[in-house]
């Protein structure tokens, strides 16, 4: 009990620390003109992706972190979601440093958006925890194949000629603040809030845009140690993006004699998740994450899958990798 309450108080006193400046970063967002909302796609097991949506995670473990994670969506509706990323991420010999990149590919129907971005961090050392700034930097590419699509009408102009977007830069913002047994951070990704091309008319020439938002995210968690090399992990996700309701992930995990981990996680848009974690080697871990939806689309679906590989290596020789919690 004297546990949870320790953990319970750090949070508050850290959360009161990182919300102002998500404040900030929150109503610069509403404070832009009304625009069409496109989102990223939101992973079930966020905890061991964050450097994708909070570049200021880069380097949070002692070592080189790599994570492979392939989301698979409503599987049984033809041009379900399909979204893969990988991440990599490590302090460098100045603890004050990390350095991280990723790359996305999300895939929606006939549109195709990639992503690849590399991430730096600089944190603050504290005597029991860091507290971290970070930027990402890189490119956006975004297709969409109207021609793969099977019309009721055919012949329609608007859907007879692929869409080919230029690459155009892209850049997030966040802050992370972490210690043995709590993290909490905000961040915001496509600080640019670039056009992209969505919709081609050949007789005129004109074209049909839509403008990549800003995602707004907010994180926070906590590790208790329970009687017989058990922990609970506790964890929340917001994601909030312009002319979308505000997401929420509640999630609950629990790790039994540090080799398997069993949680379950509900989502705001009526889905109950279910993940699983296992520790094959030194290192070298496994997950997996299924999605049972309650929406209108329930009967139509077979759930959405999600697998997971990461890989942690020690890089110097002075830290010691701990094992990895969050």
């Amino acid at each position: 009990m004297n546990c949870l309450k320790t953990v319970v108080g750090s949070l508050k006193g850290f959360i009161s620390v990182l919300l102002p400046g998500f404040v900030v970063i929150f109503f610069a967002g509403l404070a832009t003109q009304p625009l069409f909302a496109q989102q990223d796609a939101l992973f079930t097991q966020y905890m061991y992706t964050k450097l994708e949506f909070n570049p200021a995670y880069a380097g949070s473990h002692e070592g080189l972190s790599l994570d492979l994670l392939g989301w698979f969506q409503w599987v049984g509706i033809e041009g379900a979601p399909k979204t893969l990323c990988l991440t990599a991420h490590t302090p460098l010999p100045n603890e004050r440093l990390g350095l991280g990149m990723y790359v996305y590919m999300d895939q929606v129907g006939p549109s195709t958006d990639y992503n690849v971005m590399g991430s730096f961090a600089y944190r603050i050392l504290f005597n029991k925890s860091k507290l971290c700034f970070g930027i990402s930097a890189g490119i956006k590419y975004y297709t969409v194949n109207w021609t793969a699509l099977n019309p009721k009408d055919a012949g329609d102009p608007a859907l007879s000629l692929p869409v080919s977007n230029k690459v155009v830069p892209d850049a997030d913002f966040g802050i992370y603040y972490y210690a043995k047994n709590y993290y909490a951070g905000v961040s915001a990704k496509h600080l640019f809030q670039n056009q992209m091309v969505v919709g081609n008319t050949a007789p005129d020439g004109q074209n049909s845009y839509t403008r990549l938002l800003r995602n707004y995210y907010f994180i926070g968690g906590g590790l208790i140690h329970l009687p017989g090399n058990v922990q609970l992990m506790p964890s929340l996700l917001l994601k909030y993006v312009q002319n979308c309701p505000l997401q929420a992930d509640i999630s609950a995990r629990i790790r039994f004699l540090s080799i398997i981990t069993l949680g379950a996680s509900y989502r705001t848009d009526n889905a109950l998740c279910l993940l699983m974690e296992l520790l094959v080697y030194k290192g070298l871990s496994m997950g997996y994450s299924y999605d049972i939806w309650f929406n209108a689309l329930k009967g139509n679906n077979r759930g959405s899958h999600e697998l997971r590989i990461g890989y942690d290596i020690e890089m110097f020789n002075t830290r010691r990798v701990s094992q990895r919690y969050f």
